[in-house]
């Protein structure tokens, strides 16, 4: 399929070329095939107008979960060890297969219209399939976890799973899913320190490097936590962690609010990667991370929405605005994390972290097809001027409302704001009606 985007008012590249003014920008069979200021010859299949837009690399947010979409909107004002031990680890117990799939079909969908077109899912313990099946409908590109609980002290009994049961249910999701289409792949998920022994950290590390998988887990959220990983190890949260081996360019540590001045110089010498989800932050008032102090430090830190039951919705925009705003406060500086640096975040640092910036994050001919285009011919970026910089008029004005075209390996997910191909109303009908008897369970 051959796609012209443009004119556009601003192409924003985020590679060699910058930002581009009156740009068009070329899609062929799911690859960028040119971007420039001048109107590539020949036909095509299909033209995006944009001259009141600016085009931007799809999102990527390297921490969510869709099968949480089931609780949104359930569990709410509570501090995080409760959150999980009242409300998300009960639900995700109880929970069948068909729930997770429409639940996190709902999650999935609402990314894309949100202009996210790459996701690191932290998955589940049990009906993986359902998730991993709702990416693949939803057209989005997707690392998924297998999620690893073995603890029964910190997990309740429907969670809790023999590790080596795990690893034999991730090679079998591996032999269907992973690679599937260019578009889906595995990883591995402890969920968090407590949660697991010792023993099944070390083997799920072990494991998920015999096949070439990213791994994935939550660390220094809250400060109860930090408390307990010190009670039980005698080392603080990140230190513990990386001392099983937790550390490297495959490993991407999320939250990091709670940390020893050792464990940023850690992270820092390690390449290990920090995923910053500053909502759920908040919402759960775990805390503000230092991100900026991490950046400056070197530490690749990329952003992500959490789960819809601590945020309470998935707006890669949203989180990258808060991010921003979050920092200067922190710094008690104006300039601190920049709307260019905010964007980095949930583009070209999310594609390193996902070991991917060779095929997303910036475009750049030759790269994936990964595009979201936003308005800013509306009220809430107006006015929008030729002396406004458009990075600035996206992170700060712009919302998922002015999300008007999507793409995804060069497949239009969303055209003029609206999913392609999907009964929005009808997914959500069907997701209210398959978490029902579980919200009931809960009430």
């Amino acid at each position: 399929m051959r796609i012209l985007i443009g004119p556009s008012k601003y192409v924003v590249t985020l590679g060699p070329s910058g930002v581009l003014r009156d740009a068009y920008l070329l899609v062929e069979d799911g690859k960028i095939a040119y971007v420039g200021r001048e109107r590539p010859k020949g036909d095509v299949d299909l033209r995006l107008e944009a001259r009141r837009h600016v085009v931007l690399p799809g999102f990527i947010q390297t921490h969510v979960h869709l099968i949480q979409t089931s609780m949104r909107n359930m569990a709410d004002d509570l501090s995080l060890l409760d959150w999980l031990r009242l409300r998300i680890m009960p639900a995700e117990g109880r929970i069948g297969e068909e729930a997770a799939y429409w639940a996190s079909l709902a999650g999935a969908l609402e990314l894309l219209k949100g202009g996210t077109t790459t996701i690191f899912d932290f998955g589940a313990v049990r009906n993986l399939e359902g998730i991993l099946r709702a990416a693949w409908d939803a057209g989005i590109r997707a690392f998924v976890g297998k999620m690893f609980m073995d603890n029964p002290e910190f997990s309740p009994e429907e969670l809790v799973q023999d590790t080596r049961d795990g690893i034999r249910e991730l090679d079998s999701l591996m032999s269907r899913w992973h690679g599937r289409g260019g578009r889906i792949w595995l990883a591995a998920t402890p969920r968090f320190a407590l949660s697991s022994t010792e023993e099944s950290l070390r083997e799920v590390l072990r494991a998920a490097r015999e096949r070439g998988l990213l791994i994935q887990t939550h660390a220094s959220e809250n400060r109860r936590e930090v408390e307990l990983v010190r009670k039980r190890t005698g080392m603080w949260n990140v230190e513990y962690l990386m001392s099983l081996g937790y550390k490297g360019h495959d490993v991407s540590l999320v939250h990091c609010i709670h940390l020893q001045e050792g464990e940023y110089q850690m992270l820092s010498t390690t390449g290990t990667h920090v995923v910053h989800c500053p909502s759920a932050n908040l919402k759960l008032a775990s805390g503000v991370a230092r991100v900026w102090r991490m950046l400056k430090m070197g530490i690749n830190v990329s952003i992500g929405a959490d789960g819809p039951p601590c945020n309470n919705n998935l707006d890669a925009l949203r989180e990258m605005r808060l991010a921003s705003l979050l920092q200067k406060v922190v710094e008690s500086d104006p300039t601190a994390l920049p709307a260019t640096e905010a964007l980095r975040m949930g583009t070209v640092r999310g594609a390193r972290m996902l070991n991917q910036e060779a095929t997303l994050g910036t475009l750049e001919v030759g790269k994936e097809a990964d595009i979201v285009v936003i308005s800013v011919k509306g009220v809430a970026t107006a006015p929008f001027t030729d002396h406004v910089d458009p990075v600035a008029a996206v992170i700060y004005s712009a919302t998922s409302a002015d999300v008007e075209h999507v793409l995804v390996a060069g497949v239009p997910r969303v055209l003029g704001g609206r999913l392609v191909g999907v009964d929005e109303g009808e997914v959500s009908r069907r997701a209210a009606e398959a978490v029902e008897d579980l919200h009931g369970s809960l009430s």
